[in-house]
């Protein structure tokens, strides 16, 4: 059964649905900030009837674990559809970040077959997915179930690249910061310089060039 407050957070999806559009995307982005690694989106198109017992919250409310839990809950729940989209640091850097974000949910877009027939998007539009109406939120992570599981998909996928990076790219401290401007990920830039995955057109990463 879902909650009350689950189920009026599924408004804006019923409106869709009320005018026949039955495969309603909700989009969101992590990794806009960072100065490092990816910006990973995720598309996600709920089941029109479902149960649902834990959290479908902004990514940002939940604590690592809890949030890794409803990430599993929600990649086993049936008839979910998801998609997910990346853009790395260096085509960060020739696009800039808000291209680069729109990319990545236009990657995620693409990776759900049949296409969606309308689209919920935490704050942005999509200009090269004009032909489908679409609803751009401001906090949509607050006003719609979509994007909030969007925005918990994308964090957890983009925690696990951080976190296999911190391997690759040992002493920035990536896997506790997952490429975030902290004071560590500060002191590993003046003590090594940039990596590889850095975005070097971010001002903080230019400055250790």
């Amino acid at each position: 059964m879902l909650s009350e407050e689950l189920s009026a957070r599924l408004a804006w999806e019923r409106k869709f649905h009320a005018r026949g559009h039955l495969r309603v995307a909700g989009l969101d982005e992590a990794g806009r900030g960072p100065w490092a690694g990816p910006v990973v989106a995720a598309a996600v198109i709920l089941p029109a009837v479902f149960e649902f017992d834990l959290p479908i919250v902004d990514s940002k409310k939940l604590a690592p674990r809890r949030r890794e839990k409803v990430f599993s809950a929600l990649a086993a729940l049936e008839g979910i559809e998801v998609g997910v989209g990346r853009v790395d640091a260096d085509e960060i850097d020739r696009i800039n970040i808000l291209r680069a974000t729109r990319r990545a949910m236009e990657a995620a877009l693409s990776s759900l077959a049949p296409p969606p027939s309308a689209l919920l998007i935490d704050g942005l539009t999509l200009p090269a997915w004009a032909r489908l109406p679409q609803e751009a939120l401001c906090r949509g992570e607050d006003r719609s179930v979509s994007i909030a599981a969007a925005s918990i998909i994308a964090k957890v996928t983009r925690d696990r690249i951080m976190i296999d990076y911190d391997r690759v790219y040992p002493g920035y401290g990536f896997a506790g910061h997952k490429g975030y401007g902290t004071a560590a990920h500060r002191a590993g830039l003046e003590r090594l310089g940039p990596c590889p995955i850095h975005r070097r057109s971010f001002r903080p990463v230019a400055r250790f060039l």
